[in-house]
């Protein structure tokens, strides 16, 4: 019978097949933004969003290349609930696989995955981090193609039309939610 990880085993699969600081890191952010936005969207389901956020890589550090391919059959053969591996293998429609976000979930994290690592790369530039960061910083180094290369605009701008927001708006209440503990 399957079963839908809490946050804490979540966490302990992604460091069964991720060593990278980053990766750890990025599973924790990630984790921690899709809880908040729960408490708005899902109020009764904080850590099935929680635990799909940290779930959502978890085969890119071993295998880049078949990203979310992976994760399907990985988190199947540990007898994950279907309903975690359909969100967390949606993250990567139109880029890596063809499983589209269908849930309000899903699209939080489609548009939240790509954003969570500019906006921390954002917050690497200023001397006060996150603190104080409001969306329109965010909005510069968006415009800016350089900055962040590795972070997808189209990504971020296709899950911000998803969830129906301007971008400002995802901006703001996605820093907003990394500014929690």
């Amino acid at each position: 019978m399957s079963y839908i990880p809490t946050p804490d085993e979540a966490m302990e699969l992604v460091q069964r097949y991720n060593q990278e600081p980053f990766h750890l890191q990025h599973a924790e952010t990630v984790g921690r933004v899709m809880a908040q936005f729960a408490k708005e969207y899902d109020p009764e389901r904080i850590d099935f969003w929680h635990t799909v956020g940290i779930l959502h890589d978890i085969d890119f550090e071993q295998w880049p290349e078949e990203h979310c391919a992976r994760a399907r059959s990985l988190l199947a053969e540990l007898d994950v609930d279907p309903a975690v591996i359909h969100a967390v293998i949606s993250h990567g429609y139109g880029i890596c696989i063809d499983v589209a976000p269908e849930l309000q979930m899903e699209k939080v994290l489609f548009a939240v995955d790509e954003l969570t690592g500019l906006i921390g790369a954002a917050a690497l530039m200023r001397p006060t981090g996150l603190e104080g960061m409001e969306a329109s910083s965010v909005r510069k180094k968006f415009k800016d193609k350089k900055f962040a290369a590795g972070c997808s605009r189209e990504v971020i701008t296709r899950g911000a039309e998803m969830l129906g927001m301007e971008l400002n708006e995802l901006f703001a209440r996605t820093i907003q939610a990394m500014q929690q503990p």
